[in-house]
């Protein structure tokens, strides 16, 4: 058995790889599967598939969902994704007109201030990119309105900004309904990037475990090493399943490699073979 990665990102939304060059990237990196998880949109699904059947990569469909909960922003992963699901489809249209809106305010708001940003610029060439802040910040910064996409973010893109309007999050339970419909396996992202504390943290797990959460992503590039056997014990004694990948975006965040995040990241394909096999003991 060799290495996986359960989370990376492609240009279908806030990654600057198609999800072809993600894959073949993987396969270059000798993995043996990862998980295509952009925000909101399983739009890179189809063609990372078609890539994995070409390479011999196992390409497991997913997404990341963002979420409110008691005022702080959370991320919940969904693997296993069904993308043919109507309902599912239906769902994530929704999402995606309510993005759309939000985006169309802010290029308003860029150019009437003299910011030379289209949504054309935006998508850089692929329609149907889901388009985040990374993609204002991006521009911002190749048009030399900045230095960096870090400043983009610090000086621009702040939430509830001039010309970042706060997103309209989903609520954990309207997430987590729309995976469980799907029979898809939630597993929690990236817990320690929310800042809440191991009691709030524990509190976080409890709930949304009663709403059908099934993993914790115990290795991520964000976790230390200090942190990461709280974390499998948390797991453990909520009989969530521990995931874990590299959060790879490409150029959006260069220190970060797909496989290995900053350096020290090795998630054996162990950790998706007791996902597998849970999921058969579920009759998912």
């Amino acid at each position: 058995m060799g290495y996986i990665d359960l989370h990376v990102h492609s240009n279908a939304s806030d990654g600057t790889l198609s999800p072809t060059q993600v894959v073949e990237l993987a396969a270059e990196k000798g993995l043996d599967a990862i998980a295509l998880t952009d925000h909101d949109t399983t739009a890179g699904i189809e063609e990372a598939v078609k890539a994995a059947g070409r390479t011999g990569i196992e390409l497991v469909p997913g997404i990341e969902f963002s979420c409110v909960y008691q005022e702080t922003e959370i991320h919940i992963l969904g693997l296993y994704i069904n993308i043919h699901d109507p309902a599912f489809s239906a769902q994530l249209q929704k999402l995606l007109d309510i993005r759309n809106q939000r985006n169309e305010e802010m290029i308003r708001r860029f150019q009437a201030d003299g910011f030379s940003i289209t949504l054309e610029d935006l998508q850089a060439g692929n329609p149907d990119t889901v388009v985040t802040r990374a993609h204002f910040a991006r521009i911002l910064a190749e048009k030399g309105y900045v230095s960096s996409m870090d400043q983009a973010f610090k000086k621009y893109l702040q939430y509830g900004g001039k010309y970042c309007l706060r997103k309209e999050k989903i609520a954990p339970e309207h997430a987590m309904r729309i995976l469980t419909d799907n029979h898809s396996f939630p597993s929690l992202a990236h817990i320690m990037q929310y800042k809440l504390g191991w009691a709030e943290n524990e509190k976080l797990i409890a709930y949304l475990k009663d709403l059908g959460l099934q993993g914790l992503e115990v290795y991520h590039s964000s976790h230390n090493e200090g942190q990461i056997p709280r974390l499998q014990q948390l797991a453990k004694d909520y009989g969530l399943l521990p995931t874990g990948g590299s959060d790879f975006h490409g150029a959006n965040k260069p220190d970060i490699q797909i496989g290995t995040g900053r350096g020290g990241l090795r998630l054996s394909h162990y950790l998706l073979e007791d996902i597998k096999k849970f999921r058969k003991e579920q009759n998912c």
